[in-house]
């Protein structure tokens, strides 16, 4: 169930681009870890099944860069050895580490987003300040994964007659591949040339349009965006005096645990957990409902 979803678009939009822009910026490890752990159940709640078929590639990213960071940074006092006169710091591992896994989940957030923030309700929010932008976002968002359904219909499609790419000669699958691309260019094309005409044909460009749209803002949607904005407010306040800075360089920052720092970590936690427990919310008197019959 993905009941955060049946929030009015501002909501959702609000909340999202709000702990996409926190996490870009917020490098003190407790929120990094924070962040990632939180997103991470989120897009395992809504994608379910699909969730380690679609994140196995990330587990490379983080080593990755938990192993490039210190062969390219050379920062930090805790050295633990060596390679060509450059010293190798434990500094420059965990910082790497932290990036990666800083990437990760804005990666997941964006998926979140994805999910929750369908194309009519970025229309419906954008529409009417520039709807020829609005469109194209909407249009461009979509790209990628039409393109990779089609890919991967292609590619089935393809292996029924002979002309599959894992397997064969280096030359075969060269003439698979190219044979692939050239049927997904083509059916790109078209696909353009049909989206235009169907956009012509219901009045696109047309002035004085009337539009219809299912959003109602609700009582339940202002008391969200009233808290998300309290949440957002106490976080902004930790920024500005100093309670989520956090230093790698030249050595690690000594980590507080005061109740005051406990205050905001626990901030940043509620606001993460929004659209978690709203799921564990609904879900829970979906079933009591359930047994009511």
């Amino acid at each position: 169930m993905k009941a955060f979803e049946t929030y009015h678009p501002i909501v959702i939009f609000c909340y999202f681009s709000s702990v996409i822009c926190m996490t870009m910026f917020f490098m003190h490890p407790v929120y990094i870890v924070s962040t990632f752990f939180l997103a991470t159940i989120l897009r395992l709640i809504w994608l379910r099944g699909q969730f380690w078929k679609s994140s196995w590639y990330y587990v490379p990213l983080l080593l990755g860069m938990a192993v490039v960071n210190p062969l390219i940074s050379h920062n930090g006092k805790l050295v633990i050895l060596y390679i060509n006169d450059n010293p190798i710091t434990i500094e420059a591992i965990v910082y790497g580490f932290a990036i990666a896994l800083l990437i990760v989940a804005i990666m997941f957030w964006f998926s979140c987003y994805n999910i929750a923030m369908t194309s009519d309700k970025f229309l419906y929010l954008f529409g009417k300040v520039s709807p020829v932008l609005a469109l194209t976002i909407s249009i461009t968002m979509r790209l990628i994964p039409r393109f990779k359904h089609q890919l991967r219909v292609i590619s089935e499609a393809q292996k029924t007659i002979g002309m599959d790419f894992t397997v064969g000669s280096p030359l075969h699958r060269v003439k698979s591949c190219m044979n692939i691309l050239s049927i997904l260019i083509t059916w790109a094309l078209e696909n353009a040339i049909e989206t235009a005409d169907s956009m012509r044909a219901r009045g696109y460009g047309v002035k004085k349009r009337s539009t219809f749209s299912l959003f109602v803002l609700e009582k339940r949607d202002v008391k969200m965006l009233v808290y998300i904005t309290i949440l957002i407010s106490v976080c902004l306040y930790g920024v500005f005096t100093g309670y989520m800075t956090y230093y790698y360089y030249p050595t690690f920052m000594k980590l507080y645990w005061s109740m005051d720092h406990l205050l905001f970590y626990f901030d940043y936690l509620i606001l993460l957990s929004i659209p978690i427990m709203t799921n564990v919310k609904e879900g829970i008197k979906w079933r009591y409902l359930q047994s009511k019959i």
